[in-house]
Order: structure tokens, then sequence, then C-alpha cells
């Protein structure tokens, strides 16, 4: 039995698709497959990275598993219950259980809602607490993210991208959620400010034991905040590994691609940037073979054919590539 089996899984996807219907100029419909085929598991307590470029997927698929999205085929199980189903009062109970994390701080606010408002919101929508003790937990929610209690009677446009992001974060938590999904939470932010709202998800973790999933583009962020590392491309999982495998040993060569992109904050040290070329397919088309191998300097003529399907190389580290179609977990056993 390997380590990751001992843990409780929170979160477990099989197989999921979300399809949306377009239509082209011509009034022809077809299926823009945002999310292809996706399973993983997230256990309690840690925090699982989503990265890939945008348009990938991956904030729909964070929506997708908080049941904003009813996925189109496939299964979601959140802390042992079947999620795809839920209906009337069981759906109000799970969204006690998950909330989100938006991207943009300014859009996520109502504008005519003082922050205090804003916090009490929550408990109005599920019938908690009487007046005043909304307002008394709107007051601790504020201490819990480091804001002044001043700013609990300010509207959102007098209040700074870090400031009001870190009212989402309240917000997030006024239910005492077990899972969070943060979707690209400081991407809006200035780099110092991205550091302070990081440590302070760090430490309410710590805290309160919540779980995360931190949906994001940038990969020296998701390095710093994350145990576990899903790649996503064109709607699919590329690779899955500890975060220190995906950086010392990535295998696939999307994701290498990926690491070779990210900045070092040395201008005495350089790394070989593996630069991408060829089109991207279009997610509403289909797509023979591999995803990538239009963009892969390694393709093959497997690739052109065949579609890899992701399995575990070595322990704990998942790909989809052809290039390690021989797993080494089977070698061992």
């Amino acid at each position: 039995m390997n380590e990751e089996s001992k843990k409780n899984i929170l979160v477990e996807t099989k197989d999921i698709k979300q399809y949306f219907t377009v239509k082209d100029p011509r009034g022809r419909k077809s299926h823009l497959k945002a999310v292809d085929g996706v399973s993983f598991a997230i256990y309690e307590g840690e925090t699982f990275g989503l990265v890939g470029e945008s348009g990938c997927g991956k904030s729909t698929l964070g929506k997708t598993i908080l049941n904003l999205y009813p996925p189109t085929s496939g299964t979601i199980t959140f802390d042992g219950e079947d999620t795809t189903a839920l209906k009337g009062q069981r759906l109000k109970d799970f969204r006690k259980k998950t909330q989100m994390i938006f991207q943009d701080p300014s859009s996520c606010l109502n504008p005519r809602l003082r922050v205090q408002d804003i916090l009490c919101e929550p408990f109005a929508i599920h019938n908690m607490l009487t007046s005043e003790q909304r307002k008394a937990r709107a007051a601790e929610l504020c201490d819990m993210v480091g804001l002044s209690r001043a700013y609990l009677t300010r509207y959102p446009h007098e209040m700074s991208g870090g400031q009001k992001q870190r009212v989402g974060i309240a917000r997030a938590l006024a239910l005492g959620p077990k899972l969070i999904v943060c979707d690209e939470p400081v991407s809006a932010l200035d780099v110092s400010i991205q550091a302070q709202v990081i440590n302070l998800l760090s430490d309410l973790q710590t805290q309160f034991n919540f779980t995360y999933l931190f949906i994001s583009h940038n990969l020296s962020v998701v390095k710093h905040c994350c145990q576990r590392i899903a790649v996503m491309y064109l709607g699919r999982i590329v690779e899955l590994a500890p975060s220190d495998k995906i950086y010392d040993r990535a295998l696939h060569p999307y994701t290498r691609a990926l690491i070779s992109a990210i900045p070092i904050p040395d201008p005495a040290l350089t790394r070989e940037r593996k630069i991408l070329s060829g089109d991207i397919p279009s997610p509403s088309q289909k797509i023979e073979g591999c995803p990538f191998k239009t963009r892969c300097p390694q393709a093959s003529e497997r690739c052109q054919r065949e579609a890899p399907v992701l399995s575990e190389y070595e322990p704990g580290h998942y790909v989809s590539c052809h290039l390690y179609g021989e797993s080494r977990v089977e070698n061992k056993q």
C-alpha cells in the first residue's frame, strides 16, 4: 500500500466531461470540449494545484466540481457522496461545504453593498444566526484575514485590490467549508500583495485544515503553495505528480516547456527555453491522436493516430505521453 492510499480522499472526479454547445457563423452546432475526461483525487487537508495555459479548461473544471456547471458526463464524489445529481436542500447543504475565491476581486463583490453586508450575506442565505450574531461574525472574519474592522462600513470601490481579495477570502470562509476552490486568486494583484495573500491562505489552512484546489497559470506561485500539481492541456490532464517531481523531473514535453518559461530571479543564472511552435487544435473539433502532437517536438507516427492515456509511470507520478508508455510501477509488481 502506498502513502496516497492511506490518506482520506475529499474530492474524486472520474472521467469528467464538460461540453458546451456552440454555433458557427452559419448556425451549425458543435460541442466545445472544455473538459474532456478528467480523473483525479484531492486529499483532505492538501493544496492541489491545477495549472495550464489560458483556455485549457482549468477554471471550468473548478466550477464543475462545485456543481456550478452540471457535468456533461462522469461522476464527482465529495466526502463520499455523489454530487452530480444533488438538488434542493441537499444541494444547498453542499454549498455550505464548498466555496470559491474568484480571480477578479473587483467584479466578484457587489458594489452596492458594504463589506459588513457582503460578509453577512452567506448567513442570511442559509438562515443562520441572528442579525447581531451575523455582524459579530463579520467582524471576526475581518480579523481572520487581517483586515481592519474599520473597513466593515466601506464599499468595495473604496478599497485596494488586495483588501478586496481579503474580503473575498473572508466571505469564502464564512460558513466553514471543507473545500475552497481558489480560481487564480492572486493573478490580478501586485507581486508583493500576491505573497501576502498566499501566506494568508497557507496560515488559514494550517489553522482550520482547509482543503484547496488552487487554479493558476503561474507555476512559480503553484510551486510555493501546492503539495501535488496537475497540468492541463486542452481539457485533459497530461501530467500529475507531487510538486517537487513536477519541477525537478517533469516528464511531459508540455510540462517541461511551461517550467522552462519560469523566470529565474538571478541575472547570473540561465535556463534553456523550450519554445513551442505549431497551432493549438480547436476544442470544438474532433482531435485524432494526441492533442499535443501539433506542438510537440518529439511527436511520432503513433502520436498522430493514437491518444495517450494518463497512467502511473512511477509511484505517484502520472503522465499521458507515448514516450512513457511502459510503466515502472507495473514492472515492479
